[in-house]
């Protein structure tokens, strides 16, 4: 009985998903958030093809999080179909997104579609610009504000930096809807 009412208030914690394409440090990035290693983390795209779910606490709110596989919105192969209605599940029950990009790499249409995507939802939303692990990378970062997403957060996962920034940002967004929802 216990563990049953346990998993009911942990289903009415707001949840933060982690969408981005294949390669950008998701998976990293959830388990930095978690504080665990949960997420199998590698080079090659399509590691992460269902929804993974995590908790965290952050200054005394509590988060659950979700990391989804790559998306590439207009992708017809059925794993990637696939892994995109996995994300597309994650992002209706979310409460606010966070997408994720690649500082080295540009800026690709897949982006841009996605993002476009993600602002149509009307969530909150957060840009985890990842990979920023120099001074210069940082200053690169600022170039994603072309997408549209006005909170962005240079970060590296792997590293931790930036993280409790986007982190704590995400926590009191979600805290803010939590105490909007009628109990």
């Amino acid at each position: 009985m216990n563990s049953i009412l346990q998993k009911s208030q942990t289903n009415r914690l707001p949840l933060l998903a982690i969408v981005g394409r294949p390669n950008v440090g998701k998976s990293t990035l959830f388990n930095r958030l978690i504080g665990s290693r949960r997420a199998i983390v590698g080079d090659e795209p399509g590691i992460t093809r269902d929804r993974l779910y995590g908790e965290t606490a952050w200054q005394g709110r509590r988060v659950r999080i979700v990391d989804t596989g790559g998306i590439i919105p207009d992708e017809k192969d059925f794993i990637p179909s696939e892994i995109f209605r996995q994300a597309r599940l994650a992002l209706e029950e979310a409460a606010a997104i966070v997408m994720v990009v690649d500082v080295r790499t540009e800026l690709a249409a897949p982006d841009m579609e996605l993002a476009r995507l993600l602002r149509r939802l009307g969530k909150p939303l957060f840009l985890a610009v990842n990979k920023v692990d120099s001074p210069k990378l940082e200053a690169e970062a600022e170039n994603f504000r072309t997408l549209g997403i006005e909170n962005l957060f240079p970060i590296s996962a792997e590293h931790g930096t930036g993280t409790a920034e986007l982190l704590e940002a995400g926590a009191i967004q979600l805290q803010r809807l939590l105490s909007k929802r009628p109990r």
